[in-house]
């Protein structure tokens, strides 16, 4: 297969499953459905307590005013809390509410059983075929990641 065959192949794999775990988790989980970029910034704050909307904005690759909608969405909805910096009155700093570290704890580990519940179904081949591929998918969205911060 050819590097651009294998690049359509890829995109159109990794994108539709990440579309249908999406789907069957929002179905099956409760609470006003998130969107996919609500729930990233959901992620991203989970993983960075405090990180504000401008450094959210450049890790996402989304337009600050972007984020500032999302952060407006997700606060009105109870599940981040915007704090204005003592040092910069101009800037805040993003946190989740307890309900939102319960949704994600709910999405991650639904997601978790379900992703284990298939992979659970594929033969021992597929399973090791998709174990051997890890490291290089891993190389690709590093590399991806990092031409995207020098940009």
């Amino acid at each position: 297969m050819g590097t651009s065959d294998l690049s359509d192949a890829l995109s159109g794999v990794l994108t539709g499953l990440h579309r249908l775990l999406r789907r069957r988790l929002r179905a099956e989980l409760s609470g006003p459905p998130l969107h996919g970029a609500q729930l990233d910034l959901l992620r991203l704050v989970s993983a960075n307590p405090g990180i504000g909307v401008s450094a959210a904005a450049r890790e996402l690759y989304l337009a600050g005013n972007s984020v500032s909608t999302l952060v407006n969405q997700l606060t009105a909805a109870g599940l981040l809390r915007r704090e204005t910096c003592r040092d910069d009155r101009r800037s805040a700093r993003l946190t989740l509410t307890p309900q939102a570290e319960e949704r994600l704890r709910a999405w991650q580990s639904r997601r978790a059983a379900l992703l284990r519940e298939h992979l659970d179904r594929l033969g021992e081949a597929d399973r090791q075929a998709l174990a051997a591929a890890l490291p290089a998918l891993r190389t690709l969205a590093r590399r991806l990641h990092e031409e995207v911060r020098t940009t």
